[in-house]
């Protein structure tokens, strides 16, 4: 007989099961909850260990370790290291040798050349567009811009552009419609329609134009203004100058800290840094007392860390961005020029 007891006990166990279910399910559905919420293990060990650095003066590449800051081997490249792009795939650096003539592929990682790309004529800056279907070759010694159609490493050549002197830096709009050009010996910033290969505009700018950053939205152009002391900002759309932002004499090239905010731009004459808010348009401070000619930059991937080329030094350094403090310098080859490792802050 089913008594009255056993049908007590029956429940109490039943509930006490239920309870132990909920419980259980619970704790699975927060752990799952806190799990999702948390960054993956590797990506929390992701760090980049080594720096990449062309030596343009010397036709070699400097590969630092970066925990010991120490330059671990040098290789040799094609004459003229100045630029380097990574592959769309993320997988293979491209040093472009300008007068070389080629492009050397290497392993980002390790550091190790892979191949090369030969007859790519007077690659001095490369590009290429965000949606990887457009390379631009910028010919500074030929005056003139290449414009080849991308798949990965693959290129096949579309058509030469004859521009003004010196083709300089290169940026896109992020629909990858227009490239724009800095001249610098011709002082004037031009526009090229992609789909076309065509020349839509060019306007003047200031003495040397060199580095270029497209501001958030593609609404200004920054343009450093080499061969005097200011970034232009430029409505590209209108054609017309916007401000000038004052922040050292030899203004040059950009790195963006990833924040979507700010930019930090080179003045390799007053052998300094500045970073610029992209919405106020407005210098916010000033990296002071650096090795001759500060250049290209890099930034890791938590964002603490600037690492900057002296152009005229032979040497490396390392920033500390949260107190805009040079902490590390580094010597490596001469005329040194590109710097790259992976993986990175954000380029935007």
């Amino acid at each position: 007989m089913f008594t009255i007891k056993a049908m007590n006990t029956f429940a109490s166990k039943t509930k006490l099961s239920i309870f132990s279910v909920l419980a259980i399910t619970v704790f699975v559905m927060l752990q799952s909850r806190a799990f999702a919420q948390s960054p993956v293990v590797g990506e929390l060990k992701a760090e980049p260990k080594i720096a990449v650095v062309l030596n343009s003066g010397e036709a070699t590449v400097s590969l630092i370790d970066m925990p010991t800051r120490k330059v671990i081997k040098t290789i040799p490249v094609g004459k003229e290291p100045h630029h380097l792009m990574l592959t769309p795939d993320q997988k293979t650096l491209l040093i472009a040798n300008a007068a070389g003539n080629d492009i050397d592929l290497l392993n980002p990682v390790n550091g190790e050349l892979t191949g090369k790309i030969p007859n790519i004529i007077d690659p001095y800056q490369i590009g290429y567009s965000p949606d990887h279907k457009w390379f631009i070759v910028n010919g500074n010694r030929l005056d003139r811009v290449d414009v080849y159609r991308s798949q990965g490493a693959d290129l096949k050549l579309a058509k030469s552009v004859k521009l003004g002197k010196t083709p300089s830096h290169i940026a896109f709009t992020a629909d990858s419609k227009t490239a724009f050009i800095t001249l610098q010996d011709s002082n004037e910033l031009a526009a090229i329609d992609l789909d076309t290969q065509t020349v839509i505009w060019k306007m003047p700018t200031g003495k040397v134009p060199a580095g270029l950053w497209v501001t958030p939205g593609d609404q200004y152009l920054l343009v450093g203004i080499t061969g005097e002391d200011y970034v232009q900002v430029i409505d590209w759309k209108n054609r017309k100058e916007v401000k000038r932002i004052f922040t050292g004499k030899g203004a040059h090239n950009f790195r963006p800290l990833g924040d979507k905010k700010h930019v930090f731009v080179t003045n390799r004459i007053a052998s300094s840094i500045s970073q610029i808010n992209m919405q106020t348009l407005e210098k916010t401070g000033d990296i002071l007392g650096l090795p001759a000619g500060p250049d290209d930059m890099e930034i890791t991937p938590d964002g603490k860390s600037l690492w900057v080329t002296f152009r005229f030094s032979r040497k490396a350094g390392v920033i500390d961005i949260p107190t805009m403090k040079l902490v590390s310098v580094i010597s490596v080859g001469k005329s040194p020029h590109g710097v790259f490792f992976t993986p990175r802050a954000s380029w935007e």
